[in-house]
């Protein structure tokens, strides 16, 4: 039997991401690069910020949790920038049988540029080596085939797609599932 060894929000970085926590300054640019657009959340579970402060009250509440050594969110930096144009993050684990989905948004300016495929093949391997998962997955509003295209990018394999399984702002909607396993990850490295 696996178990995971979590190791938290640590900085990882790709050839032009760096992906590290969030910290208050980030603020004014989770705002404006994001959680202040509804086009940006709408296939998520949360609304777009109103106010700035929505912004500073979450980025309050991850400051505490980035104590925790099982949560995982990361600012997606293009060292280029220098500021966070979205997230990457682990939005639920199972340590029953070692599983890690993920959840990633990121900023209307820099979509179908690469960057969310470029985050999630940096977290791939720290949480298959590092944190030792055995299962990576994550899912989509069918209506939203974008995301599918980054996980499919990536290695993952499409399992089908349930139906009216998931809530966002659209209402209830049909969730496309995508993973990966340990082994799968191990092989496809090894070529």
């Amino acid at each position: 039997m696996q178990f995971m060894r979590h190791k938290g929000t640590v900085e990882l970085s790709s050839d032009r991401l760096l992906l590290r926590r969030l910290t208050l300054q980030d603020v004014p640019a989770m705002y404006r690069n994001w959680a202040g657009d509804p086009q940006v959340t709408r296939f998520l579970t949360w609304t777009a910020d109103t106010y700035v402060s929505q912004a500073e009250d979450i980025l309050r509440i991850w400051s505490r949790q980035y104590r925790e050594a099982d949560f995982y969110q990361w600012a997606i930096v293009p060292k280029e920038l220098g500021e966070p144009i979205g997230t990457i993050s682990v939005v639920r684990l199972d340590e029953t049988t070692d599983t890690a989905e993920l959840g990633y948004c990121i900023g209307r300016k820099w979509w179908h540029q690469g960057y969310t495929s470029e985050a999630l093949k940096a977290v791939m391997p720290f949480l298959f080596r590092e944190v030792q998962i055995n299962r990576l997955e994550a899912k989509h509003d069918t209506n939203n085939p974008h995301s599918g295209a980054v996980m499919k990018k990536c290695g993952m394999r499409f399992e089908g797609v349930l139906r009216s399984a998931c809530r966002n702002n659209q209402g209830i909607v049909d969730a496309a599932v995508y993973s990966m396993l340990s082994s799968e990850y191990k092989n496809d490295a090894a070529r």
